[in-house]
């Protein structure tokens, strides 16, 4: 559906924005959003409507959960088997397939899986159910570390022994260079997710802008946020500059958020870490250290690990999400979308998950759904 200017909060400020992209803009560039949010704002607004047709937009990994390998939904669906355990998770990873089935079907099926909004709920299940091993799913990019990682020494200080995550966290760096070595690779600049940089900072990425030739502009979620980033991009484009920007000054500090990095580091290893649909990408997710190895999925249920390894099955081969992912392809160049992949039967994470670009195609561009 068109976006009227009326409809946004500051019309004219969207207005100036895109007159001033439309004003600079000769060449033909590519722009990769990394957050799924961001993407969910531009379905949602139709900014590209506001764009000139040489800008061409491309979504990139989205969210943790969409990212999160079949795997690993099959270890703590193995896991929610075994006599005494808990999982506890988001309400996001309930419905992304596994390699036969989700976590709600399991759910159904008698295990005891319960969805949590803090991973401080999980610390709590574990110390009301001290005869039970409590697994908290840890999903999330650098945004959920630090919290994730506070959980963890709040456990260790109350000597909780039952208290096990299942990490599956992911460090949005290494990603974008992942993807910028890919020799088929056609992005030409980056919108990076003000969120991660709000607790890591931005210094990470600057060796990245400046080794391969590209600028990297942060910056919100709002329209406004969003239009001002590609304006900042296709301007270092037009010039030949490759910068990072931070446009997200109101919440973005070069640093970061100290405190939240400290937390981080005492906690948490940097580890390979495979990406769904994408492959390992390496030092790209955070896994527990040596210190607080004992609160590991590793440390107890190496066994189960072993077990689902030797079984593990490919993924469904129709689903195109990693492609999608890695902005190859968008959900419409996908024959099942919209038709054997839908939010009640999905075959890939980004058509369940809230910030995924299936989901968006399908909730904001149901016109062009056949």
């Amino acid at each position: 559906m068109i976006k009227y200017l009326s409809e946004f909060r500051n019309p004219e400020l969207v207005k100036h924005l895109s007159n001033k992209i439309k004003a600079i803009t000769v060449g033909n560039w590519r722009i990769m959003e990394i957050c799924g949010g961001q993407t969910h704002s531009i379905m949602k607004y139709n900014l590209e409507e506001f764009i000139p047709e040489k800008i061409k937009l491309l979504h990139g990994p989205g969210c943790p959960v969409c990212v999160t390998p079949a795997v690993k939904i099959d270890y703590a669906i193995n896991i929610a088997k075994q006599k005494n355990t808990i999982i506890a998770t988001y309400g996001d990873m309930l419905r992304v397939p596994g390699s036969e089935k989700d976590l709600l079907s399991a759910k159904a099926e008698g295990c005891d899986i319960r969805m949590v909004y803090s991973p401080l709920e999980a610390v709590s299940i574990a110390e009301e159910n001290p005869n039970k091993k409590i697994v908290f799913f840890a999903i999330g990019f650098e945004t959920t570390a630090s919290p994730n990682a506070l959980a963890i020494k709040y456990a260790k200080q109350k000597n909780l022994n039952n208290f096990v995550v299942l990490s599956s966290m992911f460090r949005v760096p290494p990603a974008i260079e992942f993807l910028l070595s890919d020799y088929q690779n056609k992005i030409n600049g980056f919108l990076a997710a003000g969120h991660v940089c709000t607790v890591m900072g931005y210094e990470e990425y600057i060796p990245i802008s400046e080794n391969y030739k590209v600028p990297i502009v942060i910056t919100g979620f709002e329209p406004t946020d969003i239009l001002s980033g590609i304006y900042q991009v296709v301007l270092q484009l037009e010039r030949g500059d490759y910068q990072v920007i931070n446009e997200y000054k109101r919440v973005v500090r070069r640093e970061g958020n100290i405190a939240s990095i400290d937390t981080i580091k005492e906690v948490f290893q940097t580890v390979d870490m495979e990406w769904r649909g994408v492959g390992v990408i390496p030092n790209s997710g955070f896994d527990l250290n040596e210190k607080y190895k004992e609160y590991s999925f590793d440390f107890h249920f190496s066994d189960t690990k072993a077990q689902v390894d030797l079984k593990r099955k490919q993924e469904n081969t129709i689903c195109i999400a990693g492609e999608i992912m890695q902005g190859k392809k968008t959900p419409l160049d996908c024959k099942a979308f919209g038709s054997l992949c839908t939010p009640e039967t999905p075959l890939g994470a980004p058509m369940v998950s809230s910030e995924g670009t299936c989901s968006a195609y399908l909730k904001y561009n149901k016109d062009k759904v056949s």
